[in-house]
């Protein structure tokens, strides 16, 4: 069976193949019909493999991550600082992001919803000017539940949940366990009502 469009494509890297270990082969015009195959089913393995990689879906770890944040109050805090026995959701924001402020602008009149959950803000802004402004603007200093504050350029929460766009919400239980993940802002009755349940 005759290939013309692979036969120049093949036969050019079993000739390098042979270069790079150094032995002479001699080259016949035509390769071989079983090494062809050989090479045909190689060169589809990789590209099947390949693919079923790319299409398995991300699933975060259970597990609260291990931030490290400066806070609006110039404080480090680590997940060592949450109080034990107490549910937690992190949310990972940016201060301009407009789907975050609209998320907060919703919250606002549910924060009793959300009395019982400590609120883990993370974000990559570094300029602490804007976490601040973000900070007050929402006027989160009426509640004590919230913490804010910035992972700097370190991006250990962003590549931990693979954040590819902001808010992304994380919901833990009260042994620190994820029970629920949201990539897109979900509603916030949604939000408060699974809130309620941790």
């Amino acid at each position: 069976m005759k290939i013309s469009i692979l036969s120049p494509f093949a036969n050019k890297y079993f000739i390098i193949f042979n270069q790079h270990l150094k032995k002479i082969v001699y080259m016949p015009q035509k390769m071989p019909s079983k090494l062809m195959k050989k090479l045909l089913f190689f060169i589809g393995f990789i590209i099947v493999a390949g693919c079923a990689n790319a299409q398995m879906p991300y699933t975060p770890p259970l597990t609260i991550p291990p931030y490290h944040i400066l806070t609006t109050d110039s404080v480090y805090v680590t997940p060592a600082n949450l109080k034990k026995n107490k549910p937690v959701m992190i949310i990972y924001f940016a201060p301009d992001c407009s789907h975050c402020q609209h998320l907060m602008y919703e919250m606002k009149p549910k924060m009793k919803d959300f009395s019982n959950v400590q609120v883990i803000m993370v974000t990559f802004v570094k300029e602490m000017k804007a976490i601040r402004t973000f900070y007050r603007d929402f006027d989160l200093v009426k509640y004590p539940n919230f913490t804010v504050g910035t992972e700097g350029y370190t991006y250990v929460v962003q590549k931990y949940y693979q954040v590819a766009t902001t808010p992304y919400i994380a919901l833990y239980d009260k042994s620190g366990k994820m029970v629920k993940n949201y990539t897109k802002p979900p509603k916030i009755e949604e939000l408060a009502e699974e809130a309620k349940k941790l």
